[in-house]
């Protein structure tokens, strides 16, 4: 994207970049695991989550229309949106502590969170990704970047739906929470 335009969708990559290398590092303060899912009944949805990733940050060259034009309102919106996504991923990771796990496990000292982030859904750092996801996509304004936020907003959907089953067996109260609270979207019981 040149010109105007293309601020809002650096300023948006700056923040993925900013968000991806803080919480790479931030993956070394977690406990031990002790129960983990078997990495084949979601590995494939992380995959999933790559190629959308992939397809959203334009690794996929393929040139499509412009869908809008995207303005300073829209655009310093959309890049507010994104910011406020990572803040909240930060603080669903900063409420979790060290019973945060990039794969499907029961860390040590493992309990069901109501607090925080997770007093609105039960996969906030899941939901905080996908909106920072279609927020890119959005001031991009293409087809390949809004079917790559689309496809990386899947595997989170499905991966979600591997660690809610897993969660249901490994933790006393998880049924409960979860019949109370959604799982991505507030007010969306599925």
């Amino acid at each position: 994207m040149a010109g105007v335009e293309g601020i809002y969708v650096r300023a948006a990559v700056a923040l993925w970049l900013v968000w991806f290398v803080t919480w790479w590092a931030a993956a070394l303060w977690r406990s031990r695991a002790e129960a983990e899912a078997p990495r084949n009944t979601w590995r494939w949805y992380i995959f999933l989550v790559v190629i959308g990733f992939w397809m959203l940050f334009g690794v996929f060259r393929v040139e499509g229309p412009t869908l809008w034009p995207v303005g300073p309102v829209l655009g310093w919106a959309i890049v507010a949106l994104v910011a406020l996504s990572f803040a909240f991923a930060w603080w669903a990771r900063i409420t979790m502590g060290r019973m945060w796990s990039g794969g499907i496990m029961r860390t040590e000292q493992h309990r069901v969170i109501q607090n925080g982030p997770f007093a609105w859904v039960r996969h906030p750092i899941y939901t905080a990704l996908i909106a920072a996801g279609f927020g890119l996509a959005v001031i991009k304004a293409t087809p390949m970047a809004l079917a790559g936020a689309a496809l990386f907003s899947l595997g989170f959907y499905l991966k979600a739906r591997v660690e809610e089953r897993f969660l249901t067996q490994e933790l006393t109260g998880y049924p409960e929470y979860r019949a109370r609270v959604p799982m991505l979207l507030p007010g969306l019981k599925f």
